[in-house]
């Protein structure tokens, strides 16, 4: 198997996992659509983006029990759940205004986000020479439903309940490359996210920034642009593919 050979790691690398949620799929855009669907059901007055963002929000602070060591492991479902009460009891909705099948299938739109419309193809570029998965805080069934929808071609996919640790965790990163039989620095953390990639360098991976300026909607301010001199840096998953492509040929 060809491979790239990355300048902060020295290693070639064999595997390229990517972050998930901003990175392959547009999960403002999924959820949005899921809680206007979910308000018009049970006539609730909710604005769709303002709810997806104010549920996002929750997100790094729930986890950060688990990686601190105050909380066991607990599934990204769990925490997506139990986030989903904390907004929408913040909106004056409780446990009695909307039946608990109803909510869990909200809590599930996580699992079927749509992906930004280049993923696919570029991810199906980059399998043509590397080992290509998600390396996300997401479970394996989450991931593995999101593929099945979106037609993501994983090679493989290793979630969250596999490594028991949410990034930016060392093992977060290291389990996987572990499971694979691979060296941290032979493989690459691809992410819309600079704090992700720090992380990842941290644990030894080599690492490459895509920019999603819309992730956060129309008003972002965060993650326009590489914050360091990451491996890589390209403004789509095809645009990374080529890069890929052009300095494998240089090996």
């Amino acid at each position: 198997m060809a491979g790239y050979q990355a300048p902060s790691t020295g290693q070639t690398v064999r595997a390229v996992l990517f972050d998930t949620f901003g990175t392959v799929v547009d999960w403002r855009t999924g959820i949005s659509s899921a809680v206007r669907a979910f308000a018009s059901s049970h006539s609730l007055t909710l604005d769709p983006e303002e709810f997806a963002d104010a549920w996002r929000a929750q997100y790094q602070p729930s986890l950060e029990p688990v990686r601190s060591g105050k909380r066991p492991y607990v599934s990204l479902d769990t925490l997506n759940g139990e986030t989903l009460d904390v907004v929408l009891r913040s909106h004056g909705i409780g446990p009695d205004v909307v039946p608990p099948a109803a909510l869990e299938s909200l809590a599930r739109a996580w699992h079927f986000l749509p992906p930004w419309p280049d993923s696919v193809e570029g991810i199906g570029q980059i399998r043509q020479r590397f080992i290509v998965g998600p390396l996300s805080n997401g479970t394996t069934a989450l991931l593995l439903d999101m593929a099945k929808a979106a037609g993501i071609p994983w090679d493989v996919i290793l979630g969250s309940d596999v490594s028991q640790a949410y990034k930016p965790s060392p093992d977060a990163y290291r389990k996987p490359a572990t499971i694979l039989g691979l060296d941290p620095g032979e493989v690459m953390l691809a992410a819309a996210h600079n704090d992700d990639l720090a992380g990842a360098r941290t644990a030894g991976l080599a690492t490459a920034f895509i920019a999603r300026p819309a992730e956060h909607g129309p008003g972002q301010a965060r993650d326009l642009a590489p914050a360091d001199n990451w491996d890589l840096a390209a403004e789509s998953v095809t645009e990374l593919a080529g890069q890929l492509q052009a300095k494998t040929r240089d090996l």
